[in-house]
């Protein structure tokens, strides 16, 4: 029960430091402080939501933010001959009027055809998919499993843990089944510094197959601020706060 409340907390907490609530956090108070005919304060909070909704959605500090993430490990080389290749879990409903690359998320399904093309390229590997079932009744980790299998991956290829609700609760299992020994981990760019601090953290040794990249070549300062941005800057921003986060917890 302790566990589960903290789970939660954790994600509401994230939510009010991430672009959108921070923005709207800002808005509220702005809207409190006009109807208290505070016009001063209420105009300070109005002009920074929005100067923040501008500042996350221009695709230059966007990128700049991602790249500072995806920067830190290159693709994967698919030299190395390691048993055991473990896919993080994403994001998926269960729409059966959908083909199963469409009822994993984008994300997801980028990560399942790393670990597909990394487990191809390694005779007698083992597949690792986890991921908890969020708001559905079947889990990420089957859901990743069944387009690994249509994908030509054998059953007997894969362990499939459907309990994992993140990646600490990913890597402790992990541990069980690898131990010590190197192991490939398919994340995004994105998540690969968090998660390899934390699988490193328990004495695991990954070996990064980072995948769906955000970052984009430099284009010039001249660009219009778009949703797209603002969805990367989040992304971005929930790494931060989650590598800070596991740095503070590993001082206390």
């Amino acid at each position: 029960m302790l566990m589960e409340i903290g789970f939660l907390l954790k994600k509401f907490i994230s939510f009010f430091l991430e672009p959108v609530g921070l923005i709207l956090t800002l808005l509220v108070f702005g809207i409190y402080y006009f109807y208290r005919k505070e016009e001063c304060r209420a105009e300070r909070f109005f002009l920074t939501s929005l100067f923040l909704l501008f500042l996350f959605s221009y695709p230059p500090f966007a990128n700049y933010l991602v790249e500072g993430l995806e920067n830190q490990y290159s693709k994967y080389d698919y030299k190395q001959n390691i048993e055991y290749i473990h896919v993080l879990g994403s994001s998926h409903d269960t729409d059966n009027s959908q083909p199963i690359s469409s009822q994993i998320s984008d994300t997801g399904v980028k990560r399942v055809v790393e670990g597909v093309i990394i487990h191809k390229k390694i005779l007698n590997s083992k597949l690792i998919f986890t991921g908890f079932a969020g708001e559905t009744d079947t889990s990420n980790a089957r859901m990743n499993a069944k387009l690994a299998e249509a994908l030509g991956v054998s059953r007997k290829d894969m362990l499939i843990n459907p309990l994992p609700r993140d990646t600490k609760e990913e890597a402790l299992f992990t541990k069980t089944v690898v131990g010590a020994k190197p192991f490939v981990l398919v994340t995004s760019a994105s998540h690969m510094p968090r998660a390899m601090m934390l699988f490193k953290s328990l004495g695991m040794h990954p070996i990064a197959a980072p995948t769906n990249f955000y970052k984009e070549d430099f284009r010039g300062y001249l660009r219009a601020p778009n949703v797209h941005a603002l969805y990367i800057s989040t992304i971005a921003i929930h790494e931060y706060i989650g590598i800070a986060w596991a740095k503070l917890k590993s001082l206390l």
